[in-house]
């Protein structure tokens, strides 16, 4: 499924189905996320979507690189497999216990062409870190994971302890609250959704916008913070489509 939510309060982006979408949501659910041809023609039937329609999908979506096709079976492409690895993150993110640091990034790499300095800031996203002025990125030192090493060719790391408080200092580099107001929209459009396509859509929209969450520690969130309420509902829907569509993949043998 999609990244970057691009989602506000209730506006609630719920893209329509294609067969590229049903094709790369199936597979970035499995582990190893691979298919044989037949089984994903039987798995995108109840999302309306025919034979025909799915085989060319597929022609198209192994021409652009999104995956690699051997006897039949088609696979996530290396660069499909990073976004699974991001998705993996962004449902089940490794956090320890805060004790007050913050992590801190300044870029110190100069005459940059605008292309890398735009994939530099992307990077710095993925990892949760929110920019605090022109080149300097903070959060919280509470996610179990190190910083790449490729970092260093262009910024430098430090953990800090900012002088205003912790809740005023994370209020400032991430709209909690609209994130919030979204993942309760979310939720919502999850509870309501009672086929799988409309299901397939709301979850869809879920795994777009999980990214987004800065995952900090609970004492510097909003009350009634939905992040965990989403990955929880967001991880038993992938559960329940990989089951589904292994299901399929047994009674096909």
């Amino acid at each position: 499924m999609g990244e970057d939510a691009g989602q506000r309060g209730d506006e609630v982006e719920l893209r329509p189905l294609s067969a590229r979408s049903v094709v790369l949501s199936l597979l970035l659910g499995l582990h190893p996320p691979e298919l044989p041809v037949r089984e994903l023609v039987r798995a995108v039937e109840p999302f309306g979507i025919a034979g025909t329609t799915l085989r060319a999908a597929l022609s198209r979506m192994v021409a652009a690189g999104d995956l690699r096709r051997a006897d039949g079976v088609y696979a996530l492409s290396d660069r499909l497999l990073e976004r699974q690895r991001r998705q993996d993150d962004a449902v089940h993110p490794e956090t320890r216990t805060w004790d007050g640091d913050w992590e801190m990034v300044v870029v110190t790499a100069t005459g940059r062409d605008p292309a890398d300095r735009a994939e530099l800031r992307a990077r710095l996203t993925r990892l949760r870190l929110a920019e605090l002025r022109e080149g300097v990125w903070l959060r919280p030192a509470n996610l179990r994971r190190p910083l790449p090493e490729a970092l260093d060719e262009v910024a430098q790391c430090y953990r800090a302890r900012p002088d205003l408080s912790a809740r005023e200092v994370a209020a400032g580099l991430w709209d909690l609250d609209a994130w919030a107001a979204t993942g309760h929209a979310l939720l919502d459009h999850v509870a309501r959704a009672d086929t799988p396509s409309a299901r397939f859509t709301a979850f869809a929209a879920v795994v777009r916008h999980l990214p987004a969450d800065p995952v900090l520690p609970p004492a510097l969130l909003p009350d009634d913070w939905p992040g965990a309420a989403l990955r929880a509902a967001y991880a038993r829907y992938r559960r329940e489509l990989a089951g589904e569509t292994r299901g399929l993949t047994s009674e096909a043998v």
